[in-house]
């Protein structure tokens, strides 16, 4: 079995999307961006787009095609609102869905935090080539969650498995 490398750092794209945040005011990405370097991870590009189908795949497209990234992190748009769009445009593009991903993260959501609000809660990710793309709340509280509990653990492991 091959070792997983833990000491290199994953490259990860952070896209916010959002109609009314700025890198000034984006508590969410801050806190990925954070919670990223201090486990030894580096960014490899950060953005904020709105709520806009096309405006999230324009960025989604280039972070696909920026060879050093490996993971993608969106927080923003997951939710159930008329202008939430960000599940609908990525998820036709995983090659194979993480199903456990947004289970795990409702579940701790549920018992950690928010109580039954976190069926409200569309959480996702999934693989895109060899590349792992995860969809978060816009809540600064639930990246925070998703970062520490599920992500960080994870996300080496993930890269091995999706690149060997």
């Amino acid at each position: 079995m091959t070792e997983i490398d833990t000491k290199q750092p994953v490259i990860i794209g952070v896209l916010t999307v959002s109609d009314t945040r700025k890198k000034e005011t984006d508590k969410s990405g801050a806190t990925i961006i954070r919670m990223a370097e201090s486990a030894g991870h580096r960014i490899g590009d950060y953005r904020i787009c709105t709520d806009d189908p096309a405006e999230i795949m324009t960025v989604v497209a280039d972070y696909m095609r920026h060879d050093a990234i490996q993971a993608i992190i969106i927080t923003g748009g997951s939710g159930i609102s008329k202008r939430d769009q960000t599940i609908e445009t990525v998820a036709p593009l995983f090659n194979k869905s993480l199903d456990g991903f947004g289970e795990l993260f409702r579940f701790l959501s549920y018992t950690e935090d928010v109580g039954s609000k976190a069926l409200l809660s569309r959480a996702t990710a999934g693989v895109i080539g060899e590349k792992v793309l995860f969809a978060l709340p816009g809540s600064s509280k639930a990246v925070e969650l998703a970062m520490e509990k599920l992500i960080i653990p994870e996300l080496h492991h993930i890269i091995h498995e999706i690149t060997k």
